[in-house]
């Protein structure tokens, strides 16, 4: 059954609105649905995790500070990408993104550290979490939108999102396990030297 929506413009005159066409593209509503669901969730985590990493980059102090503020602004530059493109993935399938804070926040896996903000370190070790996260997602949405959705193009779509937050954490924990060598306090041994002139 299909359903005309009129609505009144400002000068008030009215549109009519024709109903959207049946979508027939070898997903039926319910696959279509079940992908939608997982992709929002998705874009829900991406969004939360474009906040914290917009926030560490505002706040980072220490001898770190270029170095990360200039990482977090590829990242979230990066993940802005994603945002969009994973709400243009479900505004494809017919469906509509999320986009609202509580419903981000509802949606999300990942979680929000207000009020608390660490050291440098903590910054990194925090993100790396949640990438990780969102890592074991997106393998399990993989799995979800081939086997039980028949949707490998959603799949191959999930598939490249991953293997940019695989390559995100990646350069992240480089970052934590430089800064553990670095500050072990050890003192560098010293090599015996022989006397001059003996």
């Amino acid at each position: 059954m299909f359903i005309t929506v009129i609505f009144a413009q400002m000068d008030n005159e009215h549109l009519e609105l024709k109903p959207m066409r049946t979508i027939n593209i070898g997903l039926n509503d319910q696959q279509r649905q079940g992908v939608i669901e997982l992709l929002n969730r998705d874009l829900a985590d991406a969004y939360l995790l474009l906040v914290k990493t917009k926030k560490y980059h505002w706040d980072v102090v220490g001898p770190q500070f270029r170095t990360l503020h200039q990482l977090w602004e590829e990242q979230y530059t990066s993940l802005t990408e994603n945002i969009d493109a994973l709400a243009e993935r479900v505004r494809s399938l017919g469906g509509y993104p999320v986009g609202t804070m509580s419903g981000f926040l509802e949606l999300a896996s990942l979680q929000e550290h207000a009020g608390d903000v660490p050291m440098a370190t903590g910054m990194v070790e925090r993100l790396v979490t949640d990438h990780e996260q969102i890592i074991r997602n997106l393998r399990e949405h993989i799995d979800l939108c081939s086997e039980d959705f028949h949707d490998e193009g959603t799949a191959d779509f999930l598939t490249g999102l991953m293997e940019q937050h695989e390559e995100m954490a990646w350069m992240l924990r480089s970052f934590i396990e430089g800064e553990a060598l670095a500050s072990d306090n050890a003192q560098p041994q010293l090599s015996a030297k022989s006397k001059v002139g003996v």
